[in-house]
């Protein structure tokens, strides 16, 4: 079991709009036989820290999970707790999309950008 977080991510208005209006998860279990479970917690920074989004989800071999949610916030934070026998085979990856669905790069975060912490 391990747990990855993205830090937290600043989204401050610029221009008239925040740069991330939306943030897609995406998940794959690059494993050929086991499976794997990941909680999915998501959330606001605003002074303080509260939770928005909070979701398991569980991976069969080969599995790819994609989701969107909302993040048209001053900022955020996602933690991801992965377990299973494919834990280690799970690779993550955190998208920023503007209004129109284009990716922020500044809010690209892969697997090798995400904060590490045993549990």
């Amino acid at each position: 079991m391990a747990t990855l977080v993205t830090g937290p991510i600043e989204n401050n208005i610029s221009g008239g709009s925040r740069p991330t209006q939306q943030v897609t998860i995406q998940i794959v279990n690059s494993d050929p036989t086991n499976t794997s479970t990941v909680l999915i917690q998501g959330y606001v920074l605003d002074g303080t820290r509260n939770l928005y989004v909070l979701q398991s989800v569980n991976l069969i071999p080969g599995q790819f999970f994609s989701q969107t949610y909302f993040a048209d916030l001053n900022g955020y934070e996602f933690v991801f707790t992965t377990s299973g026998a494919a834990a280690a085979s799970t690779e993550i990856s955190i998208w920023g999309k503007s209004s129109s669905g284009q990716l922020v790069t500044a809010h690209r975060i892969v697997l090798h950008e995400l904060t590490t912490t045993a549990t």
